[in-house]
């Protein structure tokens, strides 16, 4: 794991790690890095994480349609949070997709971009709780190699706008 980010350094500039996934938030996370682009004059980078399915053998074929299938939800998501974050800064993030376990790929990420200063994410405001990426992180916080903050899905944007 890279211990030193180089995001401040001349000849690099800080970058926001946004995940784009399936919850009703990912937005307030694409927002709010998007906002503190802007002020930091840096960029965004937005992960979608493919996690596999259990794959038979015997169903090969399957598996790799609903790979392909995967891979096309994944940029059509990346697709409408690259929209929305140019909607908002008036910047084109940069896109990653990965496949296998959230936090492996999520770390690898991290470490394979020392530009990357902060994780961004979107808590759910919802009594169903913060969501998976939040619930999983608050285990790991305490080691994580870059600081993660962590936006209220309820927040609006007027809101975030004074955040950030």
């Amino acid at each position: 794991m890279t211990s030193t980010r180089r995001c401040f350094e001349p000849g690099h500039k800080p970058k926001c790690l946004v995940i784009v996934d399936d919850t009703a938030e990912w937005d307030r996370a694409v927002y709010f890095a998007s906002r503190w682009a802007i002020r930091a004059d840096g960029g965004v980078v937005m992960l979608r994480i493919i996690e596999p399915e259990q794959q038979n053998q015997e169903w090969l074929g399957v598996a790799e349609i609903m790979r392909a299938e995967a891979h096309e939800a994944a940029n059509a998501a990346l697709d409408r949070a690259a929209g929305r974050a140019n909607g908002i800064a008036a910047i084109t993030p940069e896109r990653v997709i990965r496949e296998g376990s959230a936090m492996e790929q999520l770390l690898e990420v991290i470490d394979e971009d020392p530009d990357i200063a902060m994780l961004v994410l979107a808590a759910s405001p919802g009594a169903e709780g913060p969501g998976p990426l939040v619930a999983l992180l608050a285990h790991e916080v305490g080691t994580f190699p870059i600081p993660v903050t962590i936006i209220s899905g309820a927040l609006s944007d007027q809101s975030v706008d004074s955040l950030s």
